[in-house]
């Protein structure tokens, strides 16, 4: 079920950072991009988001939830990852809940490879928790069922 419209504050600059990568990387972080968008649109506490650039990166911010980056690095060519506060729960969970299903970076990023296929429900739950973070930080294993 649908919630109501999601307002986003979006800063040009953003869609100019995703541009400028070489190409299939643009795509591809766009398609993150997409899945952050409509887990946001989702969730009913989520009224706006703001997306904007944080260290030259694509991030997104709600207002009770933990900040989401998006990127790509000239010295890791050959993947792209979704990035959260290393000092959050949020990776230590999403590992206990997905060992197998993710590719991780210590407690700060999910990383996928090129060739990958997005495990589109698992990721938009992760990115939920991540919108909502400072309502479900003190739930058991964030809330996840």
């Amino acid at each position: 079920m649908k919630k109501s419209k999601l307002n986003i504050t979006s800063n040009p600059a953003v869609a100019e950072v995703l541009n400028s990568y070489p190409a299939p990387i643009p795509k591809k972080l766009k398609q993150l991009r997409q899945l952050i968008l409509d887990t946001a649109s989702e969730i009913d506490s989520v009224s706006e988001l703001e997306e904007t650039l944080k260290w030259g990166e694509p991030s997104y911010l709600a207002k009770k939830g933990s900040t989401v980056r998006i990127d790509w690095k000239k010295k890791k060519p050959d993947q792209y990852a979704i990035y959260f506060k290393c000092t959050s729960k949020l990776v230590v969970t999403f590992k206990e809940v997905y060992p197998t299903t993710f590719n991780y970076e210590g407690k700060r990023a999910i990383v996928f490879s090129m060739t990958d296929e997005i495990p589109v429900s698992e990721l938009k739950q992760c990115i939920g928790k991540a919108l909502t973070y400072h309502t479900v930080k003190h739930l058991p294993l964030l809330g996840f069922e």
